[in-house]
Parts: structure tokens; C-alpha cells; sequence
């Protein structure tokens, strides 16, 4: 027992029998739009469904197909502003309390936080298929213009996405990829950067927790994690798409990095023998919150600092 504790202290970055908190958060980070520019918050309350506003909305094409930087990197561009007091445990929006978008050569568009929207069906995000909230005519046509082509922004509504149960059984998302939370060490990028030619920023991964203080890539074996007093379950390595490669302050793509040197040591090949996709790259853990499950609670918050 004393070998394993030791082993998991050395794994987290912890300082042995010091009683040192070995880990904390670095950031936390939302993503009220899907694939446009995340938030850096001080502290995000935890839903049901992830963090508070966390791809709460995304962009649907004229057939109401998610629309991501995978096909339009320019969506890195586009930057949401929220509220300061959204992000408050108890805070609840009035109507005339805003979402504010901005991109490059457009004036600013508001989206009402608390306005009743038509529904539109056959709404689709990987695969699942569902209704949305349309937020409007104006909204349709500054995305349609800022990208050249049909665009709406959707919100969710209440109904149920179930994240894949051979993963996580019974808990629910609403726009992300697959699973509510993404966790990415501070270790794991700055042991990428010192092998790439050109160090990028954390951005290109969009995790919503930050991690600094443990060893690189010690988030994959984190099966379970308490953050403060809320416990994180990962489910799944984070299988990376071209995200990635593009600029986030840009949105401009590489052809290459940092895809080309990760397959080098974090492709299935090397880490997922048994996974049928040997090239697929891998960086951070996809993770679920146990009380999430449960009912409403106070205190359910993740903040800058917190234990890890």
C-alpha cells in the first residue's frame, strides 16, 4: 500500500508525506458557443449538463449540421462575452441580460440570455438528433455573412443528449463532442512545446480544466479525481481532431503540427493497441462529475486554485 501511495504521489506531482496539496487548477475555461472562442473564468457552477453555459449554443447548417472549426476555421475568431455575474452560483439572467459576439469586421451581436425562441427539429451533433432554440433572423444573418454561407445559431433546449453509456452511463451533455468535461494538465502542453518547433498556447485544445502541478500526461490515468470536494470520473482519452492544428488567434490551419509530432508518441498505435484507428492522436481525458447525477446542491463549483 505504502508503494502505491507512493507511486500515485510521484504520478500527481505531489511532494511524498509533506501533506503538500500535490495539484491545483490552473483555469477554467467555457465555451458558451460551440468551437468560437472560450471564456477564462475565475469559478463555473456544475449543471446536469457541464459547466454552466458550456456549448449551451452552436451553429447549424442549412440541413442543421453542427458547423465547427473542422470545416470553418474561421469560427476561432469569433469571440463570445458573457456577464461577469453569469457565472455566480445563484445567478439567474433577466431579459435584459446579453451574450455579446464579436468577430472581425462585424458589428456586435446581442443574444438575449432569457428570451422564449422558436423551436426547430432535426437539430445534429455527431449522432445525436434533436430539437433546438433558434435564436433568430439577426443572429442567422450575422453568422451568415461573417462565414459566406446559411447559417443559424441554435440553443439548447431541455431535451436529453446521453453521453455514450459504454463510457459514462446516465450522464447528460449538451453541444461537446461527446462528454461534458475535458481535462488537460499544464505538464502535458509543456512537454509538447519542448519537443515541437513552434510552442503553441493551450488554446489549440480547449480543455475546461486546466491542471498545473502534476507530471505530464498524468491526467490519463485519472480514473478518479476530486477537484475541492467534487469528484471527477475520466472516461476517455480525448481523441484529437484538426482542431488543433488551426490558430486559434488566426484561424489559419498547419498542415501538419501539432498532429505530425503527436502521433509520434501519442497516437493508438502507441498508446491504444487494441484501438482500430492506429493514427487517431490522443491529449487529455475526457471526464463526467459524479453530482452531477444528483439533484441541485450548493457549493458546486469549480474555481481557480481548487485542490486537485
Amino acid at each position: 500500500m505504502e508503494r502505491a501511495a507512493s507511486v500515485i504521489s510521484s504520478l500527481l506531482g505531489g511532494g511524498g508525506g509533506s501533506g503538500a496539496q500535490a495539484a491545483t487548477v490552473k483555469s477554467v475555461l467555457v465555451y458558451p458557443i460551440k468551437s468560437c472562442r472560450g471564456i477564462s473564468v475565475p469559478q463555473a457552477p456544475i449543471t446536469a449538463t457541464g459547466f454552466r453555459w458550456d456549448r449551451q449554443w452552436m451553429l447549424v447548417n442549412s440541413k442543421g449540421r453542427a458547423c465547427t472549426q473542422r470545416v470553418e476555421p474561421k469560427l476561432a475568431l469569433v469571440e463570445v462575452q458573457m456577464p461577469p455575474e453569469a457565472f455566480a452560483e445563484d445567478w439567474h439572467p433577466t431579459p435584459d441580460d446579453h451574450m455579446v459576439i464579436r468577430a472581425p469586421g462585424m458589428e456586435p451581436l446581442k443574444v438575449p440570455l432569457s428570451v422564449e425562441c422558436a423551436t426547430i427539429s432535426d437539430v445534429s451533433v455527431w449522432e445525436w438528433t434533436g430539437a433546438a432554440y433558434d435564436e433568430g433572423a439577426e443572429a442567422a444573418e450575422w453568422f451568415s455573412t461573417f462565414l459566406g454561407c446559411p447559417t443559424r445559431l441554435v440553443r439548447f433546449n431541455e431535451e436529453t443528449r446521453l453521453t455514450d453509456p459504454d463510457y459514462a452511463r446516465g450522464y447528460k451533455t449538451m453541444f461537446s463532442d461527446g462528454f461534458p468535461y475535458l481535462i488537460v494538465s499544464q505538464g502535458s502542453l509543456d512537454a509538447l512545446n519542448e519537443i515541437l518547433k513552434e510552442p503553441i498556447p493551450i488554446n489549440r485544445f480547449r480543455p475546461n480544466i486546466l491542471v498545473e502541478g502534476c507530471h505530464p500526461y498524468a491526467e490519463d490515468m485519472w480514473k478518479s479525481v476530486k477537484i475541492n470536494k467534487l469528484t471527477f470520473q475520466g472516461v476517455k482519452l480525448c481523441g484529437r481532431c484538426k482542431v488543433p492544428t488551426i490558430n486559434q488567434d488566426t484561424g489559419i490551419p498547419s498542415p501538419t503540427e501539432p498532429t505530425e509530432t503527436l502521433q509520434t508518441y501519442r497516437s493508438g498505435e502507441v498508446l491504444l493497441r487494441s484501438h482500430k484507428n492506429k493514427r487517431q492522436v490522443y491529449f487529455g481525458q475526457n471526464a463526467v462529475c459524479k453530482e452531477s447525477l444528483s439533484a441541485n446542491g450548493e457549493g458546486r463549483i469549480v474555481k481557480v486554485g481548487d485542490p486537485v
